[in-house]
């Protein structure tokens, strides 16, 4: 059946109302002349609603195109031509945002003008989910650095510093008790730098023997020593590019304590047996769990050597200071579980977490670790419940009350006294012995509570 094309104004109206897309003309003055049912289900207002109006009624925050329709139009040459791809937000008839990508042509009549068609194509829900996109990664980004989560003060301060650092070239010391994630963090720095692409090379210094730790670190070549039977270039070699982690810097002897600095000041990496050095760009990164300040005291850590290393320094905090990041890291670390044994487990039951909130954590995250894996391994459930955790986790305490106060460590001791020293020094002023501290004022606050530090009372000396 041929088209009627007597109808073909009807037929292209009809056409028009199919579009999703919204179609209008206005005339050589800028009112509306028509206005398709695509238009309607974008905007809300109908055709009666905007015919004999002028353009101007869906200007908008940022919109430019309808506004300067009128302009257009008022250009008797036409030059203007018309309006391509403007995005816009109006406001719809029932006070709703609408983000719009609009496009006008001139239509001419006896070579003048006589008005305007446009279309507009609805952006809105593109708009808003690339919005809602953005405030997930700007929430995830709070919440943590790759392998690292927590939402606490004392873990945001960590990502602030893990991301200046991943700014800059310089030498970080990590502090942290075992178990706190100082090899993560030193992983996070890597690879918020530019040397992300490059070889992230760790190593713990207590767990080799010094003997073999100077070759490993520096390299031999053949024959340096019984049993050298072949070259080998050392970690620092391997590293070239990125970025070496020393863990347990503190047990380094002074001898490659010396030996280190060196190459700290001089890029230049000497092998066990060799008579000439070679260049290496190696970004140095070490962490600890000891009190290097009493070390150096002691005489076992060279004091250029303590200072050359602690240019930039982060604290990671124990587990128990950061309880409110519980939840989190269980979630976290529960989808690594069960996706590694291949179990489904819907989360944790309100008395597991609950006695995971009590305990005191003394092995830290290491600790949360091991004890979140033997539970996924042995629950009989959809959730991990009181009797899947370990029998230490789950023995109840003997008194509801708060639990005994373990003594402080050497380096607890320690860190104490250097607090309270800076304190005293800034006549216990918290801002100014943070910065004195090189530390937050949110962590020196916490710090200043767990080791129940106040100043002397008004006339003691």
């Amino acid at each position: 059946m041929d088209l009627d094309f007597r109808r073909a104004p009807q037929i292209l109206a009809d056409v028009a109302d199919a579009m999703a897309d919204g179609l209008f003309t206005v005339d050589a003055q800028g009112r509306f002349v028509s206005w398709s049912a695509g238009a309607e289900r974008i905007t809300g207002y109908s055709e009666d609603d905007v015919r004999g109006r002028p353009c101007e009624l869906l200007e908008g925050e940022n919109c430019k195109g309808f506004a300067s329709l009128r302009d257009v139009l008022a250009d008797p040459t036409g030059a203007g031509d018309g309006i391509m791809n403007q995005e816009c937000k109006v406001l719809s008839k029932d006070g709703h945002e609408r983000y719009l990508n609009g496009n006008v042509r001139l239509l001419f009549e006896y070579g003048q003008v006589a008005g305007a068609v446009g279309t507009f194509t609805d952006l809105t829900s593109f708009v808003l989910a690339h919005q809602r996109l953005h405030q997930l990664e700007d929430t995830e980004r709070a919440r943590g650095l790759g392998p690292l989560v927590g939402e606490s003060p004392p873990m945001q301060d960590v990502f602030r510093r893990i991301r200046l650092a991943g700014r800059t070239e310089v030498t970080v010391l990590i502090r942290g008790e075992s178990g706190t994630g100082k090899e993560l963090c030193a992983r996070a720095i890597h690879d918020a730098s530019e040397r992300a692409n490059r070889p992230f090379v760790a190593i713990n210094c207590a767990a080799i023997p010094e003997a073999l730790l100077e070759s490993e670190l520096f390299g031999h070549k053949r024959g340096a020593f019984t049993g050298a039977v072949r070259d080998h270039p050392g970690l620092f070699r391997a590293a070239d590019g990125g970025t070496l982690f020393l863990d347990e810097i503190g047990e380094l002897s002074p001898h490659l304590q010396l030996k280190l600095l060196r190459v700290l000041e001089t890029r230049h990496v000497l092998a066990v047996g060799a008579e000439t050095d070679s260049l290496v760009d190696v970004r140095l990164i070490t962490a600890t769990h000891r009190d290097l300040e009493a070390r150096v005291r002691e005489g076992e850590l060279r004091e250029d050597f303590f200072y050359r290393i602690r240019v930039f320094e982060i604290e990671m905090p124990p587990l128990r200071e950061r309880v409110q990041d519980l939840p989190l890291l269980v979630d976290h670390l529960l989808a690594e579980f069960t996706e590694r044994h291949g179990r489904k487990l819907r989360g944790v039951a309100n008395d597991a977490m609950q006695r995971l909130r009590a305990h005191s954590w003394p092995g830290n995250v290491r600790e949360l670790r091991n004890v979140l894996e033997h539970a996924v391994v042995t629950a009989g459930g959809d959730r991990i419940g009181l009797l899947d955790l370990p029998r230490e986790i789950r023995r109840p305490r003997t008194s509801a009350a708060e639990p005994l106060e373990r003594p402080l460590t050497e380096r607890e001791q320690a860190e104490a006294r250097r607090i309270r020293a800076a304190l005293e020094a800034e006549g216990w002023h918290r801002q100014r012995a943070a910065e004195r501290l090189s530390t937050s004022r949110m962590t020196l606050w916490k710090k200043i509570k767990r080791y129940r530090l106040e100043p002397p009372a008004p006339g003691t000396s």
